[in-house]
């Protein structure tokens, strides 16, 4: 039997840190007598982040006094009470790992069920002034764990604890925690993860995936890229005007030696020695055939755009380009299923080359070719698309003229009456994916299936953090400037110096305002994985689980040398 030993409540402030400001409610302090607890909520308690924290799911944050007397003893630290630890019941006698996901608890008049391990949320590290917290917590297994409210009710810091039921399987906190977050998973547990019905939905989610990757059920329609590692001289052998603003510009091996194949939908990281200095990156996607021999990139001039600009003027047969190998998850798999290839102007080039593959293997799938521009003069790739749609048995077109006909609505796309079982590759102006992915799905698409390429830096994940949408455009930081290695955020088009001042990579970025991906800043979540261009990083601090060959955990690293990062 366990004791509830404290009940810790405390509302969301705003908080400084790392020169932001943090809307977060971690900080719990005890109450005294007894306390109403609800479905979604212990009463006088809220989250800051609803987003990672709280709701149905994460209703009560429990963790083990037993737990306080070993990070006092870890740490070094005397001052560690009851709610440091951002818990709303401090308990004893509930280890992590005995206490088992589905397990269910009567305390006072209320009963719980565990859901889930404690979120790896930096803000336990801001909330100590531990920074590495986070990783601590689930390398030595001792996470702490969320409970849903089975039965509303009153409880009070004394009441006994008791089990009235144990899950299915009878999985651990600390089991089930490890599962996500380090390696050498056990993949017979994590079968039965997901057969356990009081496991929050997502992190049933996450196991899945986990399991479906190692299935590898839908491998890509070409081998995996060979690839290289940094950048290696490209020769321009012809170029072609697609449109009055397109240019495609074939590529082939300096050396002479054979390229690697792509898979249809990567992109090319292209840098450009003499366009300015320091040379100046862009991704560019591969919009020929991918088992011609040679790349084909397609560029659309902008007004404002000096790459491209440079490229339509500067680039001719014989011109050299410095190139890294091809990359990106958006890639055409192999299936028998329906395919749909939707684009709006220059994000023809991805899907291009998806209906250049499906034209080499003669595929007899269902396959509808969608693009939107603005006239025929403007529409690149006209006479190719049509050869190669007519080269497939079971191949159709359809191009919106927006001069003509105006936007695509939701009853144009719902008219078409696209198959629900196809998969979509979409590539665009995000607002135009935007848009198509939501009429997609009022045509009765399925969304899981809708596959999307996203042009430029990702959307920032900065959990708590107030005002991360309102940034200013990349640029170097503010105040001295570093002397170490360049850092080149591709995505971003900035080159900036390290400096040691900085804890990590996320630390510069997050200088420059480069939008960035984290959660625990300390090498657990891997929401801030980042691919390598060229370059080596090293670890300062090592992550639970290294990501795979190619990328670096940012919020744990620092440059060894120059490094070209895909952010």
């Amino acid at each position: 039997m366990g004791k509830l030993v404290s009940v810790n409540v405390g509302m969301p402030k705003d908080v400084q840190w790392q020169g932001k400001t943090v809307r977060t409610g971690i900080w719990k302090t005890p109450v005294a007598g007894p306390v109403m607890v609800r479905r979604i909520n212990v009463d006088g308690d809220g989250q800051g982040d609803l987003a990672g924290h709280g709701g149905e799911q994460r209703a009560v944050m429990v963790y083990q006094i037993d737990s306080y007397d070993y990070w006092k003893t870890y740490l070094g630290r005397d001052d560690l009470k009851p709610g440091h630890f951002g818990e709303n019941f401090t308990v004893s006698g509930l280890a992590d790992d005995d206490v088992c996901i589905g397990d269910r608890y009567r305390i006072g008049d209320a009963e719980f069920e565990v859901t889930q391990p404690r979120v790896t949320c930096f803000r336990v590290g801001l909330r100590l002034n531990e920074p590495e917290m986070p990783n601590l917590l689930v390398a030595h297994h001792r996470p702490g764990f969320y409970f849903r409210v089975i039965g509303e009710g009153r409880v009070r810091a004394g009441d006994d604890i008791v089990r009235t039921r144990r899950g299915r399987h009878e999985l651990s906190v600390a089991d089930v925690d490890a599962l996500l977050y380090l390696p050498h998973r056990n993949f017979e547990q994590l079968r039965r993860a997901v057969d356990v019905p009081a496991l929050s939905p997502g992190w049933q989610q996450s196991f899945r995936d986990m399991l479906a990757e190692r299935k590898s059920a839908a491998p890509p329609i070409a081998p995996p890229v060979l690839g290289w590692t940094g950048f290696r001289p490209l020769r321009v052998t012809r170029t072609r005007r697609e449109s009055p603003q397109v240019l495609s510009i074939w590529l082939e091996s300096a050396d002479g030696a054979v390229l690697p194949q792509p898979l249809p939908g990567q992109y090319l990281p292209v840098r450009l020695p003499g366009a300015g200095e320091p040379p100046p990156l862009r991704s560019y996607s591969l919009s020929g055939d991918p088992a011609a021999g040679v790349y084909r990139i397609s560029v659309k001039r902008e007004d404002h755009g000096v790459v491209s600009r440079w490229l339509h003027a500067h680039v001719r047969p014989g011109s050299v380009l410095e190139a890294a190998a091809p990359r990106g998850d958006f890639c055409l798999t192999e299936d028998t299923n329906p395919v749909v290839l939707v684009s709006a102007g220059i994000g023809a080039t991805p899907v291009l080359a998806m209906l250049h593959a499906l034209s080499d293997a003669g595929s007899g799938r269902d396959i509808w070719w969608l693009h939107t521009t603005r006239n025929r003069e403007t529409e690149a790739f006209a006479g190719e698309v049509a050869a190669l749609v007519a080269s497939l048995p079971h191949a159709r077109q359809r191009v919106f003229y927006t001069e003509a006909q105006g936007r695509v609505d939701q009853g144009s796309v719902v008219a078409l009456g696209l198959p629900a079982d196809a998969t979509v590759y979409l590539c665009g102006p995000t607002q135009f994916m935007a848009d198509i992915r939501q009429y997609l799905g009022a045509a009765g698409l399925d969304p899981a299936r809708i596959h999307s390429e996203l042009f430029g830096a990702l959307p920032a994940i900065n959990p708590g953090v107030v005002g991360a949408g309102r940034r200013r455009s990349p640029h170097p930081p503010d105040g001295t400037r570093g002397t170490g290695p360049s850092i080149t955020f591709a995505r971003s088009g900035l080159t900036v110096n390290w400096s040691p001042d900085y804890r990590s990579i996320l630390d510069l970025a997050e200088a420059c305002d480069v939008p960035t991906r984290f959660s625990c800043r300390s090498g657990v979540c891997h929401l801030c994985v980042t691919g390598v261009v060229a370059g080596t990083a090293t670890y300062l601090r090592a992550p639970l689980e290294k990501p795979g060959d190619g990328e670096v955990l940012i919020c744990s690293a620092a440059p060894e040398g120059d490094l070209v990062l895909d952010l």
